[in-house]
């Protein structure tokens, strides 16, 4: 019965679209619904009027300890929100699903002493899950899949982008949630694409599930997560992050 209704509703389907007249331009139009207007942002990088500003230089509301949901015990200085080693990660305090984002993060100055990850070693986690991997990356060497922009052990970026040691690096970060079935298994998994500085070096990678320092990725069930900024241990500096819901 099921597929009878099916082949009558495709039929019908069909009798529509043979009934229209295509020797008109109009036929193929519509004027609803209305595409929704945003206004970008002054310049780029800056938030359009549907952003939601997670960090503008001047407080860390928005955020908090992930790892007991109390104050952030980063400095906040100059505009900037910069790691305190050994204080933690923190963590947005409202959820996401798909989205947009722009952040941008500074390496400190660093002796040369100071090389592969523990240059400039820091990560943003998409949905709390996902590490793209935040390390001064110029002209320092290290596993292709553990330098800056890459999907942390899994996907190395299409290029090195990185600007040098104390300036400022750009990512615009856009990211599809996976979607799972009810029976746990993976219906659809997450994707990634980052641009950095203005190049893209993540062209809708495929996130092939948590990105773990030890073992392969899982792939744990859940809804929205947070964005979560990580405590390496070095004092890499974020400012001007805002995102959009897709």
């Amino acid at each position: 019965m099921k597929k009878t209704l099916l082949l009558i509703g495709g039929l019908c389907q069909a009798g529509l679209l043979a009934a229209q007249d295509f020797t008109k331009p109009q036929t193929t139009e519509f004027y609803d619904p209305k595409v929704k207007v945003v206004t970008p942002g002054a310049a780029y990088g800056q938030p359009p009027s549907d952003a939601l500003v997670l960090f503008d230089g001047k407080s860390a509301d928005q955020w908090e300890a992930a790892r007991d949901k109390g104050p952030v015990k980063w400095k906040l200085d100059n505009g900037a929100l910069t790691v305190v080693g050994g204080s933690g990660d923190i963590q947005t305090k409202q959820v996401f699903g798909d989205f947009q984002l722009h952040i941008e993060w500074q390496s400190p100055q660093e002796p040369e002493t100071a090389k592969g990850q523990g240059r400039g070693n820091s990560g943003i986690f998409l949905q709390g899950l996902y590490e793209v991997q935040v390390l001064n990356s110029y002209q320092n060497e290290t596993y292709s899949n553990g330098q800056a922009a890459s999907l942390y052990k899994q996907t190395p970026p299409l290029v090195n982008a990185t600007a040098k040691m104390g300036d400022w690096n750009t990512y615009d970060i856009i990211y599809i949630a996976p979607r799972f079935r009810r029976n746990g298994s993976v219906e659809s998994p997450a994707t990634v694409t980052v641009i950095h500085n203005g190049v893209v070096v993540q062209n809708h990678t495929v996130i092939q599930g948590t990105t773990e320092y030890i073992g392969p990725p899982k792939q744990p069930v859940h809804g929205k997560g947070p964005i979560r900024l990580q405590d390496h241990g070095n004092a890499v500096s974020y400012r001007n992050i805002w995102i959009r819901e897709l």
